[in-house]
């Protein structure tokens, strides 16, 4: 089984797109991450959920989790506000991580190389030119690979 067996379409983000559009792709499509990509398409990098929230949250509550009991349920709308008017640029951290990315013809043990090297479960999938033709998630290549 080859990477474009498994691989599907998934929504991209720009540099420039404002972090809340991104936040809300991110958890209404259920995803680990958001693939960044340039002007034509072609993968710069993925914007992991988890860099998201370090962007977000007060830096007391990640200095301290035991101090985000302060904050109340009705109240968890901070985190959307720590947000406040940043693009996706701003979210990325300033030593990029390498591009988890494979070609259509990557078999699904070099996708799951990449993904445990990079330590991102997301890969891009892309073609000779390096355009995005699709992805494969974490939950995607278990499934497959588990026979689910």
């Amino acid at each position: 089984m080859r990477a474009r067996d498994v691989s599907i379409p998934m929504t991209t983000v720009t540099e420039d797109m404002p972090a809340r559009q991104a936040v809300t792709l991110l958890a209404g499509q259920d995803l680990p991450g958001l693939i960044v990509v340039d002007d034509r398409g072609r993968p710069l990098t993925v914007l992991a959920g988890t860099q998201v929230l370090r962007m977000a949250l007060p830096s007391y509550c990640q200095d301290d989790p035991a101090l985000a009991r302060v904050i109340d349920e009705a109240a968890a709308d901070v985190i959307l506000r720590g947000i406040g008017d940043r693009t996706v640029a701003n979210l990325l951290p300033r030593n990029r991580p390498e591009l988890p990315a494979v070609s259509a013809d990557a078999t699904l043990l070099e996708v799951a190389s990449v993904m445990a090297r990079s330590n991102v479960p997301l890969v891009a999938v892309v073609d000779d030119h390096r355009v995005m033709t699709g992805a494969i998630t974490l939950d995607g290549l278990l499934d497959r690979t588990m026979g689910t």
